[in-house]
């Protein structure tokens, strides 16, 4: 490993992990660059290649969830499994994680000092470079399985300069307009880019598109299609998986909360049953994986009074998905929400689905210059019709975890707060509370 050499674009080296990440920030022009030109050709001079099955995971919504329940399962049965996720909470390190362990600050600086020297003069954006040294990092652990999440939308996402041998697509909605198009046919055919000629292609999504479809016959992948080639059905106990060939009955629902889990958890079966001769996993493994997976702000009640739940709900198609989820909770008096988003998302969507389920808006400003205001999500909210009377109120923030604060602050033991609209907003509160813990 070439750990300690650097071109000559660059005069600098650091020797810790938040150095590193804060001259990756800065270094780029853009932060978002679609295309896999340069991040191929820096593949190629590392030699990133697998020996073991590639599980790749695409979606608007539910990708996180997907990984987790794969990551969960397979370790149960015994295998050595390597997981790349994103974004982020709190540390970097989660986005890299073998046998279920965040990877160590020396084994990325080692690995980053490494894309460093095989990148020359091409310019990588953060995404793009951290992509690649844990694509290599990985390459390099002797895993059995590695499961690859795509950050945004799938076709020219760096991630997709690696070869998947089974390659989901969990759901397909409006979102990153400006990257993917703005109909769920357009973000369909970004998302199968993923799929590969003669590999499993799957699609979760019970209305995948047809644009989706067509590219992954035109390619001549191997298509499963929720309703078609597996289904799910159950009652109140549990719950049975029926796939191509293979059927798992009595099965334990997921741990992870939600109206659409076990959408994600058949597509997850589903992969299971494409790879059931290279890794074999038996029916226990799966009840006890279903039961164990453990995935932070995707519908997250935290323990206590008032209750709180963090949800990273950021587009209509996860709003939607949370209001279900929060009628489905036990009554609370008076709901209070933390709620800051990015400039970019489709705000009056999120907001059509949540206004009705909100009695006290705190929302609150987010550190990135592509946030919106605290004032631009005031001015959203009256435009939706949000009023303030005796029942209802809007305060503004400067941080998630002032608007956290102050919830607290208000909030009975009968009441609920729920933190969404951003990674960014879900991990302010969780900073909050580590801090407020430690």
């Amino acid at each position: 490993m070439s750990s300690n050499t650097i071109d000559s674009s660059s005069a600098i080296s650091p020797s810790k992990l938040a150095d590193w990440l804060k001259l990756l920030e800065q270094r780029h022009a853009k932060e978002i660059d679609m295309g896999l030109d340069r991040v191929m050709q820096v593949k190629q001079k590392l030699g990133i290649h697998y020996d073991c099955p590639v599980i790749m995971v695409a979606g608007t919504n539910g990708k996180g969830s997907t990984c987790a329940m794969l990551e969960a399962i397979l370790l149960q049965a015994g295998y050595k499994v390597g997981l790349y996720s994103k974004p982020h909470f709190l540390d970097f390190n989660e986005r890299a994680r073998i046998n279920g362990i965040p990877v160590g600050d020396e084994l990325f600086v080692d690995t980053f000092q490494e894309v460093e020297a095989a990148r020359g003069d091409i310019s990588l954006t953060y995404f793009e470079f951290t992509t690649l040294a844990i694509c290599q990092l990985l390459a390099r652990q002797n895993l059995d399985v590695v499961i690859l999440e795509v950050g945004l939308g799938g076709r020219l996402d760096a991630v997709n300069v690696i070869d998947a041998d089974v390659a989901i697509v969990t759901s397909v909605d409006i979102d990153h307009v400006d990257y993917l198009g703005d109909t769920r046919e357009k973000i369909g055919f970004e998302k199968a880019g993923i799929f590969r000629s003669g590999k499993v292609a799957i699609c979760s999504d019970p209305q995948a598109p047809q644009s989706l479809i067509d590219h992954a016959q035109a390619i001549g992948a191997d298509l499963r299609l929720f309703g078609r080639d597996f289904n799910y059905n159950g009652d109140k106990q549990q719950w049975n998986f029926g796939g191509r060939d293979q059927r798992r009955n009595s099965l334990a629902y997921p741990s992870l909360r939600g109206a659409n889990q076990l959408l994600n958890a058949s597509a997850v079966l589903a992969a299971l049953e494409a790879l059931r001769h290279q890794l074999p996993v038996g029916a226990q493994e799966v009840r006890t994986g279903l039961v164990m997976v453990d995935l932070p702000g995707r519908f997250q009640v935290l323990p206590g009074r008032p209750t709180v739940v963090l949800d990273v709900a950021h587009n209509p198609h996860a709003a939607a998905t949370l209001a279900q989820n929060l009628d489905n909770m036990g009554f609370h008096a008076y709901t209070y929400a933390v709620f800051g988003s990015m400039l970019d998302k489709d705000i009056a969507g999120v907001i059509s689905h949540m206004k009705a389920k909100v009695d006290h808006w705190c929302i609150c400003d987010l550190p990135l210059p592509r946030a919106a205001s605290a004032d631009h999500l005031a001015q959203a909210l009256e435009v939706a019709g949000v009023l303030e009377d005796k029942e209802h109120s809007l305060q503004k923030f400067s941080s998630p975890e002032d608007a956290y604060a102050f919830a607290l602050s208000k909030a009975g033991e009968n009441d609920r707060i729920v933190v969404f609209g951003s990674f960014l907003t879900v991990a302010g509160v969780m900073r909050a509370r580590r801090n407020a813990s430690s």
